[in-house]
């Protein structure tokens, strides 16, 4: 922190160790005089004080531009801690950018037993998995480390607050792992998880008068995939300029953590509807996934611009979940996927075409353009090596398996979903260090 500065102190000091006794009689003799004739006299007192001390003047002056420089740049963001860097030559640590590092010691960060609200479609080793090794890797940003995940200073942080996590079931993955990481410091009887709606999930720390709280949109938009049960149609259908109908849920939220990205991928054009569902004839628009996408993107940067004060909410965009469905894109064996992988890809460059550049490329540019802050929080490529951490078979199966399934697990391993504990508390490790260090 720069000390304060007053001027005026500083300019008498410089006055007081500069004037002479011979100097000062006459600036009394002055000043006896501008009694009489105050508007001449003062000016001339003015004008040889100038005289005295141009050096002085000019030095105090580009303090001035200095400081006024440095307080244009020093936007504090709610809820972080340290002080915004001054230094426009300075570097931030990409964060984003690491390798992985396999460490027995510290990791997992909680045991899947220890968190009673990870649902079972999630918990890998109570279904059967019988290795744990993708529960060891920790994340290595490259010329710098993460802050240690604190369960208690998070809690304490967000005294108050309501933490909002908007978006699909990959967004409701990493909503159970941010409840697990900090459920585990709270008392039996001090927290609860309760279903307000279908759509809307929360967890509460009564101590701290926290809630942490899932929302169930996987377009943002209005869609006939909005029934957080009922929801897998072949025909997905979209409204645009839809986005107030889940957004009337969102108001009030101080953190805003959204996901959209894996409904949108169709692997046909995606349609649009320009009217409502209401409707008896619905008219719709065909158009490239990017393009659709971008439409949802604009309606959510025009939402956040609306319902948000950066002095008071925090707004973060979780990027997309990679898929591994075809073992070939990592030089794998003909007709296999994410089943019985085990080791991360060790590839540096490696990016799986199911990843979507053009995607990632519209989330940037829309960002880019909105008015108030949102983080992105670039988990694309650090899971794109982790093909050894999806949930595969190891899931409870609501419908019953056929004959052909069971004689070919590889055909229904979920390469889509994740394990918990896993990859998706890495995404949480970085999402606490945006809200927290975003300075670091």
């Amino acid at each position: 922190m720069k000390p304060s500065i007053s001027f005026a102190s500083l300019s008498s000091r410089r006055i007081t160790t500069t004037l002479s006794p011979y100097l000062f009689t006459f600036i009394v003799f002055v000043f006896l005089l501008s009694i009489l004739h105050e508007n001449s006299v003062s000016c001339f007192l003015r004008q040889t004080l100038n005289r005295l001390q141009p050096e002085a003047s000019e030095a105090d002056n580009k303090q001035t531009i200095l400081i006024e420089t440095d307080i244009k740049k020093q936007v504090k963001l709610p809820y972080a801690i340290g002080e915004p860097h001054g230094d426009e030559d300075h570097q931030e640590c990409d964060v984003f950018s690491g390798k992985w590092v396999y460490d027995e010691s510290n990791r997992p960060l909680y045991e899947e037993p220890e968190c009673p609200y990870i649902p079972s479609q999630l918990t890998c080793q109570k279904e059967g998995r019988p290795d744990k090794g993708y529960q060891h890797w920790r994340w290595q940003p490259h010329g710098c480390s993460l802050p240690s995940f604190n369960a208690s200073f998070m809690l304490e942080k967000l005294r108050g607050k309501r933490m909002l996590f908007i978006g699909d079931s990959l967004n409701r993955g990493q909503f159970t792992s941010m409840v697990c990481l900090l459920q585990k410091v709270i008392p039996a009887h001090a927290k609860s998880m309760r279903t307000v709606s279908d759509s809307l999930t929360v967890f509460t720390a009564k101590d701290y008068n926290v809630t942490i709280e899932f929302y169930w949109a996987p377009f943002l938009l209005e869609s006939n995939s909005d029934n957080a049960i009922i929801h897998r149609f072949p025909d997905r259908l979209v409204r645009k300029d839809s986005i107030d109908k889940h957004g009337q849920h969102w108001k009030g939220a101080d953190v805003l953590v959204f996901n959209t990205y894996i409904w949108w991928c169709t692997g046909l054009k995606f349609k649009l509807l320009q009217g409502s569902f209401q409707d008896e004839e619905k008219l719709t628009e065909e158009l490239k996934t990017e393009d659709a996408y971008r439409v949802a993107m604009k309606s959510l940067v025009k939402w956040v611009e609306k319902n948000t004060n950066p002095e008071k909410n925090r707004v973060m965009f979780t990027s997309m979940s990679p898929i591994h469905e075809k073992s070939r894109e990592w030089g794998g064996e003909p007709n296999e996927n994410c089943l019985n992988q085990t080791t991360p890809i060790e590839d540096p460059e490696y990016w799986g075409l199911g990843s979507r550049k053009k995607v990632m490329e519209v989330v940037k540019q829309e960002f880019s353009k909105s008015k108030v802050p949102i983080t992105l929080l670039n988990i694309t490529q650090l899971s794109e090596y982790r093909k050894d951490a999806h949930i595969t078979i190891y899931k409870k199966q609501w419908d019953p398996l056929t004959k052909e399934q069971i004689a070919n697990p590889t055909s229904y391993a979920d390469c889509v979903h994740w394990c918990l504990p896993g990859l998706q508390d890495t995404w949480n490790e970085l999402l606490y260090t945006k809200l927290f260090y975003p300075y670091k």
